[in-house]
C-alpha cells in the first residue's frame, strides 16, 4: 500500500470550473420540466404572504443591463422570503401600449394612416406579443424564477376591462373631467405627454426683451411709457393675451436715455447692465396692484394686453413683467382663467401656427423664433436679443423639445384626493429613505393628471358623445364596455359603430334621434399600468392588497409608483404598497447611461451565455444599487474571480465531507474542540447578519458577510489547518468528524444563505449534500442557533486571532531570512505575557496546529524574554527551523520518524493512525 492510499484525501466530483454558460441551460430547463415554481408554491400554502408587485417592463427590445439589475434584485427578494416562511408568488408583468411600439412598426415601414385603425392596432399586438416573448426567455436565462406561463399584459383582455371599471369608479367619485388647459405637448409624437414622460436637457434659446406701449394707464402712466417684458420663446408672443405682475412688488416708471418704461424696482440695476442705459431716471415708484387692469398694445398685432397680477412673478431674472400666453403655459392659463381672457394657442398638433396667428399659418412654431425676432426689430419693439444655453422638456422618447399647448383633454383630477395621498405616503417604508421626501413633494406639488392621448396604440377611452357633443359616462355603459373589453379585447372599439357599443336599448336625451359618437383618444400608459393595483393584485386569487413591496428604478417616483399610488388612492382610500424600494442606473464606468446607440451597452443574454447568469446575479449582490451603478466586462471579470473563489472554497468543503453523513456522524455542539465551537458561533453570525440584511434589501451585506467568512474564517484559517486533520487522521477519529461536522453545517448553510443569490450554481451544490429536499430552492433559510457562552468564545478567540497574526508575522520574515521554507518547517518558541499565557491555556486545543508549525514551545510568562525575537505587545516570538525530518504523510518535521519500528518512515503520530486503520501494513509495508 502507498503511504497516500492511507490517507483521506478528499474527492468530489463537483467541478473545479462551473462551465456556466451549459450547465445553467441544463438547470433552468430542469426547473420547468420539474415545475419548481409551482413545487414552491405548494410548499408554503397557508404561510403568511409576502407579495413583490412587479413593476411592469415596456414589450421593447432585448432586455440591457438595467433589466437584469431590476429582475435579479427581485428574485432575490421573492427567493430569500420563499425559504423563509413566507408564500411568495411572484407573477411578471408587461406594459405593452404607446409610442414605441408604433415607432417600431413605423420602422418597419407600417403607415398608420393609410391603414384600417383595427388592423393597425392587431400589428400593433402581434409586434408586443413578440417582444414579451424575447424578453421572457431573457429574464428565465437570468434564473429568474416566477409564474411566466402566467403573467399579466395590459394588452390582455380582462387586464383592460379591469382598467375600464377603475375609469368608471374614477370618475363616479367625481375625478374624472374634460378642460381645456396647456399641457406637455409632444409635435413629434403629435400627442399630449404626462409630467413622467417629460425629461430635460440643456437647449440653446433667444431670449428677448419686448417694449410694450402703454395704451390706458388708468391715470398713472402715460401712453408714451412701454412696459418691458422678458421671454426665452419668443414664438409665443403671437398668443400674448396679458402681462403680470406681482402686486407686493414695487415698480418703477423711468426714462432710460430719453424713453420711458416701467419695470420692477428690484430688477433695475439688472436691466441697465443688460441694455447698456447710460442716463437712467426714476421718475414714479408704485405697487404692483396698481397696474391691474391697465392696457398695452401687444407689439405685433392690432389687440389690447392686459395688465394682471399673479403672485408666479418673481425677481429672480427677467424684468418683473411676465409675458403672459394663457394657452401656453400653467401659470399663464390660471392668470387667463382668472382674468378671464381667451385661452388661445394657436399651434396644431405637428406644431404648426394655425390662422389664429397671422402671418404665421404654416410655419413650424420654432422656425417662428426668427419670425417674431425680426418683426419686432422692425416694429421698434425689439430691446435686446441675447442667446442663452437653459433647461429645457423634451419627448422622453423621441428626444425632442416639446411645447406647453391648450387642447381640449380628459383629466383625473389630484385636488380632491391630495390630503389623502399625503396622508398614505407617510405610512409608507421608503429604502433609500430620501423617497418619501421625493413623493410627498411630487404629489405635494402635483397639478391634474392629464389622461388622454391622441394615439391609436392603447386602451381607449371609454367615452360616448351624444348629438349635441355632451360626454356620456354612466355605470352602465362603463359596465357593458368593461364585459366587451373582457371578451373580445379594446379592439372591440375600433371594429365597431358606437351604437354597437352601447347597451341594447340604450337611451340618452342628448340624443333624441338616437345617434352616437364615441371617443378618439386613447389612455395614457402610465394609466394602464397603474391600474395594476387594481388589475392584478386585487384579481389574482393568489395574491393580495396592498401589496408588501414595489421595487423599480428611481424614475419611478414620478412614473409607476406615483400612478399606482394615485389610481388605487382614488379607487380604495389606500396605497397599493407597504414598502417602496428605489435602484439607480446602470452606468459605464465613465457615469454614461447605458445605451446601444452609446456603443456601451453590455447585453445580459450575452454575459449570461459567455461567462454565467450568475455572475451577473453575483454582480447585483455586489452593489449599493440604491445609487447609480457602473459596469463593464472588467468589473465583471473581477466578480467571475470572486465567484471562483466561492466555488472553490465550497467544492474543498465537498470534497472533504464526502465519507460524512450529517445524521450518522455529526457531533453536538457540547463535544466539539473549542476551534471548532468557535467557527460554529462564527458561522451563526453570519447566519444572523445575513437573514438580517435580506430583510432589509441589503443584498451587498449578504455578499460581503458570506464572502469574509469564506475567504478569512474559512479558507485562510479553518481550512488551512484542517488538512492536518481530515487528511491526516482515521476516517472516524473525533477530531476529523468534529470538522466535517463544522464544514457540512457551513455547506448545508451557507448554500441555503446563497440560493436566492446564485441558484443554479447552489442548486449544483445541493446535490452534493446529504438533505432532504430536491432543490435548495425548497429548502428554509438556517436558523439562528443558542450557543451558550458564545460572547465570551467570540472574544477569546479574536484575542488568539490577533496573536496569530502575529506569528504569521514572525514566519514570514523567517521565511524572507531563508531560515525556514515552509511554515511546517518551523519551531515556534513564544514567551508570553500573564494574559497571553492565560488564553493559550484556556483554548484547551493544539495551537500548534493552528498555527501549522512543526514545533510550539510556550515559555513560562516569567522566562526571560531573548533580544533577538519578534517584539509584540503581549509576545516576544522566535522562529527557527525544526530539528528533526519530514514524514512523508503528515509533512511535519518530527523528531520521532521511526520510533514505530514497523512503518519506519513514519513519525509517532502517523504511525499510530495507520497500524490501526490498516494493520496489514504492518506485515507489507508501505510504498512511498
Amino acid at each position: 500500500m502507498r503511504i497516500k492510499d492511507t490517507l483521506n484525501l478528499g474527492k468530489t466530483k463537483f467541478p473545479m470550473r462551473g462551465n456556466l454558460p451549459v450547465r445553467e441551460k441544463e438547470w433552468e430547463k430542469g426547473w420547468e420540466d420539474n415545475h419548481l415554481y409551482e413545487q414552491i408554491q405548494k410548499k408554503n400554502e397557508g404561510k403568511p404572504t409576502f407579495i413583490l408587485h412587479d413593476g411592469p417592463p415596456f414589450a421593447n427590445g432585448e432586455i440591457h443591463m438595467g433589466h437584469a439589475l431590476n429582475k435579479i434584485s427581485k428574485d432575490i427578494i421573492v427567493r430569500f422570503n420563499a425559504m423563509n416562511g413566507k408564500r411568495a408568488p411572484y407573477i411578471p408583468g408587461w406594459d405593452t401600449h404607446g409610442l414605441p411600439i408604433e415607432q417600431q412598426l413605423t420602422k418597419q415601414g407600417v403607415d398608420r394612416k393609410t391603414m384600417d385603425l383595427a388592423a393597425y392596432r392587431e400589428l400593433c399586438a402581434k409586434f408586443a406579443e413578440s417582444q414579451i416573448d424575447l424578453q421572457r426567455q431573457g429574464f428565465k436565462r437570468l434564473g429568474v424564477l416566477g409564474d411566466w406561463d402566467h403573467p399579466y399584459v395590459t394588452l390582455h383582455p380582462a387586464y383592460e376591462a379591469e382598467e375600464i371599471r377603475v375609469f368608471g369608479q374614477m370618475f363616479e367619485k367625481g375625478l374624472i373631467y374634460k378642460g381645456k388647459k396647456p399641457v406637455f405637448w409632444s409635435p413629434s409624437s403629435e400627442s399630449t405627454l404626462a409630467e413622467a414622460e417629460v425629461e430635460y436637457h440643456d437647449i440653446k434659446a433667444p431670449s428677448i426683451y419686448v417694449a410694450f406701449k402703454v395704451v390706458d394707464g388708468k391715470g398713472l402712466l402715460d401712453t408714451d411709457t412701454s412696459f418691458i417684458i422678458w421671454t426665452t420663446t419668443p414664438w409665443t408672443i403671437p398668443a400674448n393675451e396679458a402681462i403680470a405682475a406681482n402686486p407686493r412688488f414695487d415698480y418703477v416708471q423711468i426714462k432710460a436715455d430719453g424713453k420711458k418704461y416701467v419695470i420692477a424696482a428690484g430688477r433695475l440695476d439688472f436691466m441697465k447692465e443688460t441694455l447698456g442705459w447710460e442716463n437712467v431716471e426714476v421718475l414714479k415708484t408704485f405697487k404692483g396692484a396698481q397696474l391691474e387692469y391697465m392696457t398695452a398694445q401687444h407689439p405685433i398685432y392690432d389687440r389690447t394686453s392686459l395688465l394682471t397680477l399673479g403672485n408666479h412673478v418673481t425677481l429672480d431674472e427677467g424684468t418683473g413683467l411676465v409675458h403672459t400666453a394663457p394657452g401656453h403655459g400653467t401659470d399663464d392659463f390660471n392668470v387667463g382663467m382668472k382674468y378671464h381672457l381667451p385661452i388661445l394657442s394657436p399651434v396644431d398638433a405637428q406644431g404648426h401656427f394655425t390662422k389664429e396667428a397671422p402671418g404665421y399659418e404654416g410655419m413650424f412654431y420654432d422656425d417662428g423664433n426668427k419670425k417674431v425676432v425680426d418683426q419686432l426689430k422692425e416694429n421698434g419693439s425689439l430691446l435686446k436679443l441675447v442667446w442663452i444655453t437653459h433647461s429645457y422638456p423634451h419627448d422622453w422618447r423621441t428626444k425632442t423639445p416639446v411645447i406647453f399647448r391648450a387642447t381640449t383633454q380628459w383629466f383625473a383630477s389630484i385636488e380632491p384626493i391630495r390630503e389623502r395621498l399625503l396622508d398614505e405616503i407617510n405610512q409608507i417604508t421608503y429604502m433609500p429613505s430620501w423617497g418619501k421626501t421625493r413623493l410627498y413633494n411630487m404629489i405635494k406639488d402635483r397639478g391634474d393628471w392629464v389622461i388622454s392621448r391622441q394615439r391609436a396604440w392603447g386602451v381607449p377611452l371609454p367615452i360616448f358623445y351624444a348629438e349635441n357633443g355632451d360626454p356620456i359616462i354612466t355605470p352602465e355603459t362603463i359596465k357593458h364596455v368593461a364585459d366587451l373589453f373582457a371578451q373580445y379585447g379594446s379592439n372591440v372599439w375600433f371594429q365597431r359603430d358606437a351604437k354597437d357599443l352601447l347597451p341594447a336599448g340604450f337611451t340618452h336625451p342628448s340624443s333624441p334621434n338616437g345617434k352616437f359618437t364615441k371617443e378618439k383618444d386613447i389612455m395614457d400608459v402610465w394609466f394602464d399600468s397603474g391600474s395594476s393595483s387594481q388589475a392584478v393584485l386585487k384579481q389574482r386569487p393568489e395574491l393580495e392588497f396592498p401589496a408588501d413591496l414595489y421595487l423599480e428604478g428611481s424614475d419611478q417616483y414620478r412614473g409607476w409608483f406615483n400612478a399606482s399610488l394615485i389610481i388605487s388612492v382614488a379607487v380604495t382610500g389606500h396605497a397599493p404598497y407597504r414598502q417602496l424600494v428605489s435602484q439607480g442606473f446602470v452606468m459605464d464606468t465613465k457615469g454614461h447611461k447605458m445605451s446601444k446607440s452609446a456603443g456601451n451597452g453590455i447585453s445580459p443574454t450575452e454575459v449570461s451565455d459567455k461567462m454565467g447568469a450568475d455572475i451577473i446575479r453575483l454582480w447585483v449582490a455586489s452593489v449599493d444599487a440604491s445609487a447609480d451603478v457602473p459596469v463593464s466586462m472588467g468589473i465583471l471579470q473581477q466578480i467571475a474571480e470572486s465567484y471562483r473563489k466561492i466555488r472553490n472554497t465550497l467544492r474543498y468543503m465537498l470534497a472533504n465531507t464526502t465519507d460524512f453523513d450529517p445524521k450518522k456522524n455529526a457531533l453536538p455542539f457540547g463535544e466539539l474542540r473549542t476551534v471548532d465551537q468557535y467557527m460554529m458561533m462564527r458561522l451563526n453570525q453570519v447566519v444572523q447578519t445575513s437573514l438580517d440584511a435580506y430583510k432589509v434589501y441589503d443584498f451587498t451585506k449578504v455578499f460581503k458577510t458570506v464572502n469574509a467568512f469564506l475567504t478569512n474564517d474559512l479558507s485562510a484559517f479553518y481550512l488551512d489547518f484542517a488538512k492536518d486533520v481530515v487528511y491526516i487522521e482515521a476516517e472516524n477519529d473525533p477530531k476529523r468528524r468534529a470538522m466535517q461536522t463544522v464544514m457540512y453545517a457551513a455547506l448545508s448553510a451557507l448554500t441555503r444563505l446563497l440560493t436566492p443569490i446564485l441558484p443554479y450554481t447552489m442548486e449544483e451544490v445541493w446535490t452534493f449534500l446529504k438533505e432532504d429536499e430536491d432543490y435548495a430552492a425548497l429548502a428554509d433559510m438556517p436558523v439562528v442557533q443558542q450557543y451558550p457562552d458564545t460572547d465570551d468564545t467570540l472574544a477569546q478567540w479574536q484575542e488568539f486571532m490577533k496573536f496569530r497574526d502575529e506569528v504569521l508575522k514572525s514566519l514570514e520574515e523567517a521565511r524572507n531570512r531563508k531560515d525556514i521554507g515552509k511554515s511546517f518547517e518551523a519551531a515556534v518558541t513564544i514567551y508570553p505575557d500573564k494574559h497571553l499565557a492565560q488564553l493559550l491555556s484556556d483554548l484547551n486545543t493544539d495551537v500548534a496546529q493552528l498555527l501549522i508549525v512543526s514545533k510550539l514551545t510556550i515559555a513560562d510568562a516569567a522566562a526571560a524574554k531573548p533580544a533577538d525575537g519578534d517584539q509584540y505587545d503581549n509576545a516576544t516570538i522566535v522562529v527557527s527551523h525544526a530539528p528533526g525530518e519530514v514524514c512523508p504523510r503528515c509533512r511535519m518535521t518530527r523528531e520521532d520518524i521511526g520510533i514505530d519500528k514497523d512503518y519506519p518512515e513514519l513519525c509517532g503520530r502517523c504511525a499510530k493512525i495507520v497500524a490501526a486503520a490498516f494493520p496489514e501494513t504492518k506485515e507489507t509495508g508501505l510504498e512511498a
